[in-house]
């Protein structure tokens, strides 16, 4: 039953992250950020802007949570857990962006997701300082790209600003985290073919 139990619990954390039923522990960043009038053109380029980090977060969810079952120590388990529940704030707050400024999420959500949820399960299985190595690479990946969307995001567009320096916030802190707690840093094929990746994901959430 343990087993049979571990696997509803996935089904049901995926189902609920891909439903967008994921609510936020912590206050929605962009809550009391000054509103203003975006025009179309900005609108539009913001939600797509938003639309691939809420991507980011699906993978994220489905990385982690692979990463957290692929591992036997306890301690490590509740690292992915952790990280996992502050990505699912910056899942709702992603979505809640996208709502605000009239776009969409990805139409590609469950192929992302289970395509990470893949990856993670591998990571896994290469033990854990590769697992927390893996995770630290993907969080400084990240955070460079959030650091690109704020050069993109529209100046007058202060909400999305908001929630996407928060994200990088978080993402610098787990990332830290994950070599404290004895990653290893992968060889550079590893980081490049990483970077090749999400440059494919990010290039097709923009559109799709």
């Amino acid at each position: 039953m343990g087993l049979v139990d571990d696997v509803l619990g996935v089904a049901d954390r995926a189902l609920r992250t891909l439903a967008g039923v994921v609510s936020a522990a912590r206050p929605y960043p962009g809550e009391n950020a000054p509103t203003t009038d975006l025009p179309e053109d900005q609108r539009a380029e913001a939600a797509a802007l938003m639309r691939v980090n809420h991507v980011g977060e699906i993978c994220a969810q489905a990385l982690y949570e692979a990463q957290a079952i692929g591992t036997s120590n306890p301690q490590i388990r509740a690292a992915f857990k952790q990280a996992a529940q502050e990505e699912a704030d910056h899942l709702a707050w992603t979505r809640r962006r996208i709502e605000e400024l009239g776009g969409r999420t990805s139409l590609l959500n469950p192929l992302w997701y289970a395509g990470s949820f893949g990856i993670g399960l591998a990571a896994a299985r290469l033990g854990d300082r590769v697992s927390l190595g893996f995770m630290a690479e993907t969080e400084r990946q990240v955070e460079q790209h959030l650091q690109g969307h704020l050069a993109r995001l529209p100046i007058d567009d202060a909400a999305s600003r908001e929630v996407v320096a928060q994200m990088e916030e978080d993402e610098a802190r787990h990332g830290q985290a994950a070599m404290q707690m004895g990653g290893i840093e992968l060889p550079w094929p590893a980081r490049i073919a990483m970077k090749i990746a999400a440059k494919v994901m990010t290039t097709t959430a923009h559109r799709i």
